[in-house]
């Protein structure tokens, strides 16, 4: 398991619609063990082993984070936004920010952060909910023009905040959603291509699951899958915001999580539970009543359907700069996903019932 490749994904800001530093990352690490390499109008990039083969399983990590977009500077050189995603405004009240503004020079595309602060005032120390239409962010800068030659209308803004090792072998950032099953999807590709798996395996990172799920729809509709295997974060239980009764008992280091539901193919389960039973892996459970709200919901309705299971790891603090995953769980699911892709071929019945 390669650690350098998340934390790279983590220090690399990819607010959703802005992804493409992040997918450069993406491309170079897995050309080692990929055949082919392929990207799309949406900013998808997918890493292909065994090209040729008949059975397709598309993996897909989300790549980009919430955030914000900048809609405007005032006159007296404060930057106003709106959310990318499900961001929670209120958190960024007097909170480190940081605006990425991208430009050209020399033909290249140059990336520079500009530091700022969530303005911070009485009033809205005192609203109950805080909107993005509320949020001005402080950059030092005393005028329009002065801001306008660092920032532009449009670019990409988060938390300011570093990754964080905490104890018992986990891990503290923003933007663990999804980036830590990006990290999984390609790692899960590498290992099963080491171990010399037959099928068809297309690891995409894919972009713009926080806002309009476009990502997945064009992979589904252009590599046209046999199945697919999502990798995203799903709400521990073990901390005091979430209990077990909202849709499972779901602890940080407890493992790779299953999701019982009518999106979710039943027979790819089963593959899944045999696999951790032969090779020691722990599994837990969460049931989604109706849709995942992962890029699986898209994928299963594009062309003429696409069976998936979806494969979450626990997180605590979801959608915020703050989140918690564990590194015990996503070797977990790294290796139940390898050796799922060891054992699925042409020749697997998805349907649940068979006349």
């Amino acid at each position: 398991m390669n650690k350098k490749l998340l934390y790279d994904f983590l220090d690399t800001v990819s607010v959703s619609g802005c992804e493409e530093a992040n997918q450069r990352i993406a491309l170079d690490y897995a050309k080692d063990f990929a055949e082919k390499q392929l990207t799309d109008a949406v900013g998808n990039a997918v890493s292909i082993v065994n090209p040729d083969a008949p059975c397709r399983v598309l993996l897909c990590g989300h790549i980009d984070e919430i955030g914000f977009r900048v809609t405007h500077i005032t006159g007296d050189g404060l930057i106003r936004v709106q959310r990318a995603g499900g961001v929670k405004a209120g958190l960024y009240v007097g909170s480190p920010m940081q605006i990425i503004h991208e430009r050209k020079e020399n033909g290249k595309t140059i990336r520079e952060k500009v530091a700022g602060v969530g303005i911070i005032t009485e009033n809205l120390l005192k609203k109950d909910k805080v909107d993005a239409s509320d949020l001005m962010i402080d950059i030092g800068a005393n005028t329009r023009e002065e801001a306008e030659a660092v920032v532009s209308v449009g670019d990409p803004v988060c938390a300011d905040c570093g990754r964080r090792e905490l104890l018992n072998g986990r891990i503290s950032s923003r933007a663990l959603d999804d980036k830590t099953g990006a990290f999984v999807i390609l790692e899960a590709a590498r290992r099963a291509a080491e171990k010399g798996a037959k099928c068809g395996i297309y690891a995409n990172t894919s972009v713009g699951e926080e806002t309009s799920g476009r990502g997945a729809f064009f992979a589904g509709s252009n590599i046209e899958p046999t199945c697919a295997i999502i990798v995203d974060v799903t709400w521990a239980s073990d901390s005091p915001e979430r209990g077990a009764e909202d849709s499972g008992d779901i602890k940080l280091g407890g493992g790779p999580v299953l999701c019982h539901s009518g999106m979710v193919n039943k027979n790819m389960n089963v593959l899944l539970e045999q696999v951790a039973k032969e090779k020691g892996i722990e599994l837990q459970y969460e049931v989604a009543g109706a849709r995942t709200y992962t890029d699986g919901d898209t994928l299963l309705e594009t062309g003429r359907g696409v069976p998936m299971a979806l494969v979450s790891i626990p997180l605590r603090y979801m959608h915020s700069s703050v989140e918690i995953a564990d590194w015990h769980d996503l070797e977990g699911c790294i290796e139940l996903i390898a050796e799922f892709l060891m054992k699925i071929d042409a020749g697997f019945d998805f349907r649940p019932i068979v006349p």
